[in-house]
């Protein structure tokens, strides 16, 4: 059985006599193409693998179709790193990098003084926000000390970057004290210690059954079916235009003179470049007045 067929996948698992659920998760393709079209410093590209992992965790505790955002915003050269998921495990991560960041830089030193912002955005039900002080030397810190405080519910996160076989991968695990007041402190302590041991080369190099088996053994683990993770950006021709018509039409008149009568936007997510003429920038201003019409009557 090869560790390769568990890669880009995530995994939710329940200790049936512990009142205690688990989740694992590997990513690597997923890594690989939110880093592709950036030269990222290493220490920002290791933020946003934890970042990532830490985002596939939390959506796949949700219970609801929706998107999660992780974001955090600071003073530092490190001005914004944000990352995106949903109840599908889509991801998409990008960085604002203002300054110039050591290979071995700290959280502390990349953002300055900063928070962490967690949105939950059902498509059905309220928006929630919270804002974490990031006092914590790690985010998988700060994040233990967001679910004590606001969820009240013990947490245990193990998050890791690195390269194995010379492919970037990021990949983590969540336990969590179930939250119908069964599961005690002691059972929460010893699986936390257990989890603890793991080796980067055990959570990157085998498969969710063979991890579970070499920190849990002697445990029972109900293991659920996988779901596959993914880079998703989102963006579109369509979304792109909307945007330009969101600039007043002189300034537009400008942007096509100095640009030999084409503009062009790029996808600060994935790359992607989209061209508009003056046409095709006609075209979805027509477009966009017969919606309007639309929504009036």
């Amino acid at each position: 059985m090869s560790y390769q067929q568990d890669n880009d996948k995530l995994y939710r698992y329940l200790f049936q006599d512990r009142a205690v659920r688990g989740e694992w998760v590997r990513l690597n393709e997923t890594f690989t193409e939110t880093l592709n079209t950036h030269n990222y410093p290493k220490a920002v590209q290791n933020l946003l693998g934890e970042m990532l992992v830490a985002t596939s965790l939390l959506t796949a505790t949700m219970k609801f179709e929706g998107t999660i955002t992780v974001q955090i915003q600071g003073d530092g050269p490190l001005k914004l790193a944000v990352v995106n998921g949903n109840d599908q495990q889509q991801l998409r991560a990008l960085a604002r990098v203002g300054g110039e960041i050591s290979e071995q830089a700290s959280l502390n030193e990349m953002i300055g003084n900063g928070v962490l912002v967690i949105s939950i955005m059902p498509i059905d039900g309220e928006r929630y926000q919270g804002v974490i002080s990031l006092d914590k030397p790690t985010i998988r810190e700060c994040l233990e000390d967001y679910f004590a405080r606001s969820e009240q519910l013990q947490t245990h996160l193990v998050i890791r970057t690195g390269e194995y076989e010379g492919k970037a991968v990021a990949g983590g695990m969540l336990l969590q004290i179930m939250p119908d007041g069964t599961g005690t402190p002691e059972d929460f302590e010893h699986l936390m210690t257990l989890a603890e041991t793991v080796k980067d080369e055990e959570l990157f190099g085998l498969t969710a059954e063979e991890l579970l088996y070499r920190l849990f053994h002697e445990e029972k683990v109900e293991v659920y079916p996988a779901q596959a993770t993914a880079f998703h950006c989102g963006c579109s021709r369509e979304r792109s235009g909307n945007a330009i018509l969101l600039v007043p039409a002189e300034e537009i008149e400008e942007m096509l003179a100095e640009k030999n009568g084409v503009i062009d936007m790029q996808c600060e997510c994935c790359g992607t470049q989209y061209f508009f003429d003056k046409k095709a920038i006609e075209d979805f201003r027509i477009e966009a007045e017969k919606l309007s019409q639309l929504n009036l009557h």
